[in-house]
């Protein structure tokens, strides 16, 4: 779960009947590099997404069509998430505020920061999208440990190969890369940022 910036709405008119207009799901895909916004799995490989009400139309029936009030996700986490949402303690929205001050990241898995209530919600299935779902975690391991090898393989090189290797690691933990957030922490783990 990466911070993303809202683009405009492209389609204002459309918005008022049709929340998930071809033009604007096409914005709000491109906003999260065709990523889910909650787990960063990319989406339009093996589905279409869908576009998400962030507070659930089925509570808050006056945001239905409240361009502030959607995102785009995957499957699952739309699933998960449902109509779950107390304005006590809402579910984090990445796009009006960076998840990194909420969760933190341990290798495949997610931990809310001290005190995040936020954080916490988020990350667990009861209350949120259940970001440590065994598949999520299978999926971004196996993408840590391809980076590992790579990293490792990196021993053997001469100062001057293995500084180019390194260097094109790096933006593997770049937005539009999937599961950003742990690559970065990877990275970041192995001084390599």
């Amino acid at each position: 779960m990466i911070k993303l910036s809202r683009p405009q709405c492209p389609n204002q008119e459309a918005l008022r009947t049709n929340y998930k207009h071809p033009d604007n799901k096409a914005v709000l895909i491109l906003a999260s590099h065709d990523k889910c916004m909650y787990c960063e799995s990319k989406v339009s490989h093996t589905y279409y997404g869908d576009i998400e009400h962030i507070k659930p139309k089925s509570k808050f029936p006056g945001l239905e069509f409240d361009w502030g009030n959607l995102g785009y996700v995957c499957a699952r986490c739309n699933g998960y998430k449902s109509d779950k949402y107390d304005e006590a303690n809402p579910i984090l929205n990445p796009y009006d505020e960076d998840p990194e001050t909420h969760i933190v990241v341990l290798g495949a898995f997610f931990a809310h920061k001290d005190n995040s209530t936020k954080g916490k919600i988020t990350i667990e299935e009861q209350s949120g999208v259940h970001l440590n779902r065994p598949a999520l975690i299978e999926r971004r391991q196996d993408r840590i440990n391809l980076l590992k090898k790579v990293i490792g393989a990196c021993a053997k090189l001469e100062d001057s190969a293995k500084e180019a290797v390194l260097e094109s690691i790096k933006p593997e933990a770049e937005e539009d890369k999937e599961y950003s957030l742990c690559v970065k922490a990877l990275l970041k783990t192995e001084g390599i940022d």
